[in-house]
């Protein structure tokens, strides 16, 4: 018997109908691939992430000058475009004056509703800040004493505020001392130090007496970095009334103001605003100490030099001359015809039986010559 064979139900359709299932195949093949080519296609980097513009600040502080309370908070990092709604178009400045013993915590709707808008900084401000914006208020420092309290806000091109920054206190003491007068002298410039004079100021800032003065702070700008950091170089208060610069440098431009120091609230010192200015730039016209040769050494086709290094910090170098008589009009040889950097040389051509006779002169970087040394002389054995 032929054994029997199980037939499956695929064998056994139709031509046609093998056909059909083909073709559904092959269109559920199409669809997936349609389906998968965004997928497929070239890989492009990731976008960075966008930086939204900062809002408000948590940064805001200040210090007291003389009549003067100058605000600083860091400026926006990031600003949108000038067409933006969100382009932050000025900085509203606010101030509440209360009582010293006021309770220090303070809601921003109490704020809001005692608050007096007392300026803004501009946009021009904001777009040419170079990390950090001011704002100056000036005060009239009479009647009983108050404690100011200042919050700022920015503003968006459409108007719209942001919220109130962190709050800053501060308690203005009245009796600061008025700055004092630079005055010229005539002796301002010498070799070692620009000397600073100025008049002592004779009245406080509100015009009451004797002056609130603890001393001075001297401060100087170089015409290279005019926006650099403001230091006294003074560490302590300058109790007379000049100061020697001794680290100055030559060829530099420096701009001079002084400030009076007072004793503020609660002990803290305050600073005047700045005195009038004075202007320096010294040209280097000094020449260097007279150098001092040593007896020289002698032996057989040589003869060795040695001299004291001078003492001046800006010394490139030094010139030596030689001669075989002292008497001659010109007898004088350079021997070093570049600037020479060392203390010792050896003079080698010499010839036995001779004399020879030595000087040397110190030369500084701005070209300044000392005077000549003393002669040396030596006769070659």
């Amino acid at each position: 018997m032929t054994p029997l064979r199980k037939v499956s139900a695929l064998s056994k359709a139709s031509g046609p109908s093998r056909k059909s299932a083909a073709r559904h195949l092959m269109l559920l093949l199409a669809l997936c691939v349609v389906s998968m080519a965004p997928m497929c296609g070239k890989r492009r980097p990731p976008l960075p992430p966008v930086e939204r513009v900062p809002q408000r600040t948590e940064a805001l502080t200040g210090v007291q000058r003389g009549n003067q309370v100058i605000l600083s908070w860091p400026a926006p990092a990031r600003n949108a475009k000038e067409g933006s709604v969100q382009s932050i178009r000025r900085v509203d400045v606010y101030r509440v004056a209360e009582k010293p013993t006021a309770p220090v915590p303070l809601t921003e709707d109490e704020f809001d509703a005692r608050a007096t808008l007392i300026g803004s900084v501009p946009y021009d401000e904001i777009k040419n800040a170079k990390g950090m914006l001011t704002y100056v208020d000036t005060l009239e420092l009479a009647g009983e004493p108050a404690r100011l309290r200042y919050a700022i806000r920015y503003v968006n091109s459409a108007g719209q505020r942001a919220a109130y920054s962190n709050f800053f206190l501060m308690e203005p003491a009245a009796k600061v001392a008025k700055p004092p007068t630079i005055i010229k002298t005539g002796n301002e410039e010498s070799e070692t130090a620009n000397t600073i004079t100025w008049e002592a100021p004779t009245s406080n800032v509100d015009g009451s007496t004797p002056v609130n003065l603890l001393g001075y702070n001297v401060y100087r700008t170089v015409a290279t970095q005019p926006d650099g950091e403001q230091k006294p170089l003074n560490d302590q208060p300058v109790t007379a009334t000049h100061y020697e610069d001794k680290t100055f440098k030559f060829g530099e431009k420096y701009t001079y103001f002084v400030r009076s120091v007072s004793l503020g609230t609660e002990g803290t010192p305050v600073e005047s605003v700045d005195s009038n200015s004075l202007e320096l730039s010294q040209v280097d016209k000094y020449p260097p100490s007279t150098p001092s040769l040593a007896p020289p050494g002698v032996a057989a086709g040589r003869i060795a030099l040695f001299w004291a290094a001078n003492p001046e910090p800006d010394i490139a170098g030094y010139l030596l001359y030689r001669s075989t008589d002292i008497y001659r009009p010109k007898p004088w040889t350079l021997l070093t015809p570049e600037v020479y950097t060392k203390t010792t040389f050896t003079d080698q051509n010499v010839e036995t039986g001779k004399t020879y006779y030595y000087y040397v002169v110190a030369v500084d970087n701005a070209g300044n010559k000392s005077q000549p040394s003393e002669v040396v002389t030596e006769t070659v054995p």
